[in-house]
């Protein structure tokens, strides 16, 4: 694989950009694999990616049903950040916020990562003070996080609406700086691309539709373009995770719902943060085109369906223009929907599963996207040493039946 560089550029400029080698190869799936991961969004991508550039496993194949990024990783809102209230989920976000830092130069792939800050907004003293608990709770874990008041705020984001008569005023707010967002197309390319130049095989349009297993373990996958041979599977399909767990006999303690999103006609930069308020329940960043990004919680029902119900739309919106007066004229340009998985305690489950040589990862939620580095890093050391690091073992499949729950419904002010 050549390397991306300014020479590089200026080489193929030369040949009027025709001769650039392709990102990955598309390779017809071979009979067996040391490794096989379902799903070919950013997690499943970044697992096969750590599997091969820090254990060594290169004999694997990424298996995807569509095409590469085409489920959750291009269907999201591309925050990053790292500021959750509980222990275990703060070491697991801020180790993929590490990542995050790092990940343009080490897959020599631009990311677009830019951290230009998430604000997390409050209307009265009752929010002030468990944002300010989140705070407390962030700085113990070494997690950057600071208090701005109501005045600070608006010098933060001056387009926020400053009249202090409106339903919900702003009062005051929290930041963490080095958070910000992400291009959620690159980073599914980027680690595409890293993976198969260390042997990993991409295999797209290929379906898993079941499991082979002797003896109470797993020996391969049953797929659309035949069986596939396998040392050990990992199950990284987000809000199919439940289905394709029931395929090989066992149940998962997971809802899928739609998760919309939606982004308005491009304007000139107004807004360079991410501003989030839990009380009217709707987020807003400006991507690096000029839209807004808009952003609110899921759907109330169970659904497979990538869309939503435009209830939800119109709640986001109302949400938005009070929050931003200036945006009430603007036109949106298109809509979209995740499928997001969501556990009990809306944690993941990073682990083993009932069945030997099976492993796990799911149950993000709307959290799945920044974690997207941290998640592929832990679960390829869950599945190449066939035991969990410290930073997974929370996450385990059994904490549901132990009790030691990770409960992040509030995730740092915000359902996200």
């Amino acid at each position: 694989m050549s390397r991306y560089s300014v020479f590089s550029l200026v080489r193929n400029a030369l040949s009027h950009h025709e001769g650039w080698q392709k990102a990955w190869r598309s390779p017809d799936p071979k009979p067996a694999y040391d490794v096989v991961i379902v799903g070919g969004g950013g997690h499943g991508l970044a697992t096969a990616y750590y599997l091969a550039k820090e254990h060594g496993i290169t004999n694997v194949a990424v298996l995807e049903k569509g095409w590469i990024g085409g489920g959750n990783t291009g269907r999201n809102t591309t925050i990053v950040r790292s500021n959750y209230l509980y222990d275990a989920s703060a070491f697991i976000y801020e180790h993929a916020l590490k990542l995050w830092e790092g990940l343009s130069a080490d897959l020599n792939y631009n990311v677009m990562f830019s951290q230009r800050g998430v604000m997390n907004i409050c209307h009265d003293p009752h929010e002030a003070r468990e944002l300010m608990r989140r705070l407390h709770a962030n700085r113990l874990n070494g997690i950057d996080s600071d208090w701005l008041t109501r005045d600070q705020v608006l010098e933060f984001c001056p387009a926020l609406n400053p009249d202090p008569t409106i339903r919900f005023p702003v009062y005051g707010g929290t930041v963490q700086r080095r958070a910000g967002t992400a291009r959620h197309d690159a980073v599914a390319w980027g680690y595409a691309r890293g993976a198969d130049a260390r042997g990993v095989d991409i295999i797209q349009n290929c379906e898993v539709t079941g499991f082979r297993t002797q003896q109470g373990g797993v020996v391969g996958v049953e797929t659309t373009r035949g069986y596939i041979g396998a040392g050990k599977v990992g199950v990284v399909a987000a809000g199919h995770s439940s289905v394709l767990a029931n395929l090989a006999g066992f149940r998962l303690p997971l809802e899928s719902h739609p998760l919309q999103a939606l982004v308005s006609e491009p304007i000139k930069p107004v807004i360079d943060c991410v501003v989030m308020s839990n009380a009217v329940h709707a987020y807003v960043s400006q991507s690096d085109k000029g839209e807004l990004v808009i952003g609110a919680g899921i759907d109330g029902y169970v659904s497979y369906s990538q869309r939503g119900g435009f209830a939800i739309i119109e709640e986001t919106l109302a949400a938005i223009v009070e929050m931003f007066p200036i945006f009430s004229r603007m036109r949106m340009l298109r809509q979209w929907g995740g499928i997001v998985d969501v556990a009990p305690d809306a944690s993941p489950i990073i682990g083993k599963t009932p069945v030997e040589n099976l492993f796990i990862n799911c149950g993000w939620g709307t959290g799945g996207f920044k974690a997207t580095p941290g998640s592929g890093h832990v679960f390829a050391h869950t599945v190449a040493r066939g035991e969990p690091n410290a930073i997974a073992a929370p996450f385990a499949l059994d904490r549901f039946s132990s009790g030691a729950l990770v409960a992040e419904h509030g995730a740092a002010a915000v359902a996200h």
